[in-house]
C-alpha cells in the first residue's frame, strides 16, 4: 500500500479517535441538561431551553461519535456467515459494503448541506454555490456583509427559538468524518484482501 494512503488512513484514524473520545464526554454534557431539566421542573419554574439544548447534544454526540464507533468496529452487523469466513472473505465483503455506506453517507451530506443552507437563508439553486459566494463574501467583504448575504435565518418553533443551523452544521462535520473513516476503512479492507495491514 503507497505510503500516502497509509498516512491517511492513520491520520483519519488519529482524528476520529480524538474527536470520538470527546463525543463521548458530550454524555455527561448530556446528563447534566437531563439532570437540571428534571430538578428544574421539580423544584423551580421548567426551563424552556433543556429539551432542545438536550436534542443538539444528541445529535453531536451521535454525528461526532459514529466515525469513532465505525474505526472500533462496534457498529451493529447481522452475523449469519460473517464469524465463519477467513480474514480475506471478510474484507472483500466489508469493502463491498462499504462502498454502499460511502453512496448513503454522500447523500446524506449533500442533504445535510442542503438543509444547512436553507437554515441560512438559501431557498433555491444549488447549495454549494451559496456556501461557496458566502465564502467569498466573508473573506472580500467582511463577516458583515456575510451575514447580510444570508438573510433568513431558520430558527425553532419552540419558545427558546435557537438558530437551527449551528446543529445542522454539527451535521455536516459529523457525516464529512463518518465519509473519511469509511474511506480509511476501505482502504484498510484493500490491505487485508491482498494480505497488507495497514
Amino acid at each position: 500500500m503507497p505510503k500516502v494512503i497509509r498516512g491517511f488512513v492513520r491520520g483519519v484514524d488519529a482524528m476520529n479517535y480524538f474527536i470520538g473520545r470527546i463525543a463521548m464526554y458530550l454524555i455527561f454534557a448530556l446528563i447534566g441538561v437531563l439532570m437540571w431539566s428534571s430538578v428544574s421542573k421539580t423544584f423551580f419554574e421548567p426551563t424552556l431551553w433543556t429539551l432542545e439544548m438536550a436534542q443538539f447534544v444528541m445529535v453531536a454526540f451521535y454525528v461526532l461519535g459514529g466515525p469513532y464507533a465505525i474505526q472500533m468496529g462496534s457498529n451493529v452487523r447481522m452475523d449469519l456467515f460473517y464469524g465463519n469466513w477467513t480474514v480475506r472473505q471478510k474484507a472483500w465483503m466489508d469493502a463491498i459494503t462499504v462502498l454502499f455506506l460511502m453512496f448513503y453517507l454522500g447523500v446524506l451530506l449533500y442533504g445535510a448541506i442542503g438543509s444547512t443552507a436553507y437554515s441560512l437563508g438559501h431557498f433555491t439553486g444549488e447549495p454549494f454555490s451559496f456556501f461557496w459566494d458566502l465564502f467569498k463574501t466573508l473573506l472580500t467583504e467582511g463577516p458583515s456583509a456575510a451575514k447580510e448575504q444570508m438573510g433568513f435565518m431558520e430558527r425553532s418553533p419552540t419558545a427558546w427559538r435557537p438558530y437551527i443551523w449551528p446543529v445542522k452544521t454539527i451535521m455536516i462535520i459529523g457525516v464529512t468524518l463518518m465519509l473519511l473513516q469509511v474511506t480509511a476503512e476501505f482502504f484498510r479492507d484493500i490491505g487485508r484482501i491482498r494480505g497488507e495491514e495497514i
